[in-house]
C-alpha cells in the first residue's frame, strides 16, 4: 500500500495571488515526494522541472478546483497555488495540446520580495528569460500572442541535465486491456489531490477568493448566486415540465437542437489569423442534445464569449483524456484562442482556467483593422 505524503501545516506560506515566488531546486521537491513522485495526492510533473530556480508571481490560489472527471462540483485543495504562465506543455505525456495551468503546492515554493537576490543562476523574473522560457500570460490566465501553444512554457531541461526518474516513471498508468498507452497527470489524479467536495453553501470558499485575490467581491457573488440558480435548476428536472423554469437549464442556457450527425466547416485556420466567435444562436444550431458537435463540447462558460473577436493561438489535434488517462486524437482539429480561457463565472470562481477548444464551424473569418 502506498503512503500518501501530507505537507506539514508549520510554515505555510498563506499566498495571494500577485505574491512572488521561486520554484525550489529539484533535490528539494524529490525531498516532498512520495515513493509515487506526489506530495498529498498530487503529481509532480517532468514539465515542472524547467521552472525550478525561476520566480513567477502566484495567479490564483488553488484552493478549490471543479470536477471534470466525476462531475461531483467543486473539491477541496489544500496549500496549493497556480503561478503565472506556467502551463503543462505535454512534452512528458505525449504530446498532450490541453495545456493545463499546472498545480504547485506551497512546500514547492519560496515566498522572495521583487528586490531579494536570487540564489539559484536562473532568471530573476518570467521577462528576464530567453525566448521561449516564460510565458506572457495575462493577470486573467489567458494568453498573449505566442504564435504556438508549446511556447507558453519554458523549452525544457538544459542538455545533460537529468530528469527524475521517479516523476518520469509516474507519467504513465497500466496500459489498457487493449495494450494502449495511458497517461497519469495532475488532471487525471484530481480525485486523489483534491479528495473532499466543497458544498456549494461552504461560505468559507467565497471569503477565500475574495481574501487571496482570486476574485473582486462582486465577481464572487454573481458566481455564488449562478450556482445557487443552477443547483435549483438541477433539482427543477425532476418536476413535470410545466413547473420547470426553461427546462430546467442551468445559467447561460445551452441547449443543443440537433438529432442525428451535427455538421462541420471547415476553414483551415492557422495561428495569428482573425476570427470571430459565431452567436450563441448560431452555435447552438451545430449541437446535438448532448451539446456536442462531433463528439467535441460547447458549454455556458464559453458562450460568454459568442460574438468576441480575438486571434487563433494554435491548432489542436490530441488531449489527455482525464478519465481514462488515454490519449484522444482528433479527426478534425480544433482551434486555441488567444485570450479566452474559463473564468469561473458559472462555475463559482473555479480558478483553474481551462483552455476551450474551438469547433472551426463556430468561427469566422475576419478582415484584419486598417
Amino acid at each position: 500500500m502506498t503512503a500518501t505524503r501530507t505537507a506539514p501545516d508549520a510554515g505555510a506560506l498563506a499566498l495571494r495571488a500577485g505574491d512572488l515566488v521561486e520554484v525550489r531546486g529539484e533535490a528539494e521537491i524529490l525531498a516532498t515526494l512520495d515513493e509515487r513522485g506526489e506530495l498529498e495526492g498530487l503529481p509532480f510533473m517532468p514539465e515542472m522541472l524547467a521552472y525550478c530556480g525561476r520566480r513567477l508571481t502566484v495567479h490564483k490560489v488553488a484552493h478549490k478546483v471543479c470536477d471534470t472527471i466525476g462531475r461531483s462540483g467543486m473539491r477541496r485543495m489544500e496549500r496549493a497555488v497556480h503561478l503565472t504562465g506556467a502551463r503543462c506543455d505535454g512534452a512528458a505525456h505525449g504530446g498532450c495540446q490541453t495545456a493545463c495551468l499546472m498545480y504547485w503546492k506551497e512546500a514547492w515554493l519560496k515566498r522572495v520580495e521583487p528586490g531579494d537576490p536570487p540564489e539559484r543562476d536562473a532568471p530573476a523574473d518570467p521577462a528576464a528569460a530567453p525566448p521561449g522560457a516564460a510565458a506572457p500570460e495575462r493577470r486573467d490566465g489567458s494568453f498573449a500572442a505566442l504564435g504556438a501553444l508549446g511556447s507558453a512554457v519554458p523549452a525544457g531541461p538544459a542538455p545533460g541535465r537529468r530528469l527524475l526518474p521517479l516523476i518520469e516513471a509516474a507519467t504513465r498508468k497500466e496500459p489498457g486491456p487493449d495494450g494502449e498507452e495511458r497517461f497519469s497527470c495532475q488532471g487525471t489524479e484530481m480525485l486523489r489531490a483534491a479528495p473532499s467536495c466543497l458544498p456549494l453553501k461552504d461560505v468559507r470558499q467565497y471569503v477565500m477568493d475574495v481574501r487571496t485575490g482570486n476574485a473582486g467581491p462582486l465577481f464572487v457573488l454573481r458566481a455564488l448566486l449562478i450556482g445557487l440558480f443552477n443547483r435549483v435548476q438541477d433539482r427543477s428536472r425532476k418536476l413535470p415540465g410545466w413547473l420547470r423554469f426553461r427546462d430546467g437549464m442551468r445559467w447561460g442556457f445551452v441547449a443543443g437542437r440537433l438529432t442525428g450527425p451535427t455538421p462541420g466547416g471547415a476553414l483551415d485556420l492557422r495561428p495569428g489569423e482573425l476570427v470571430r466567435i459565431k452567436s450563441k444562436a448560431e452555435i447552438l444550431g451545430t449541437l446535438n442534445q448532448d451539446r456536442l458537435n462531433r463528439g467535441m463540447g460547447f458549454d455556458e462558460e464559453m458562450s460568454r464569449y459568442c460574438g468576441r473577436t480575438a486571434r487563433v493561438l494554435s491548432r489542436v489535434d490530441r488531449c489527455i483524456d482525464e478519465r481514462t488517462g488515454r490519449m484522444l486524437t482528433m479527426k478534425s482539429p480544433c482551434i486555441v484562442l488567444e485570450g479566452i480561457v474559463c473564468a469561473g463565472a458559472y462555475t463559482v470562481s473555479c480558478p483553474r482556467a481551462f483552455i476551450p477548444f474551438w469547433r472551426e464551424i463556430w468561427l469566422e473569418r475576419v478582415e484584419e483593422p486598417a
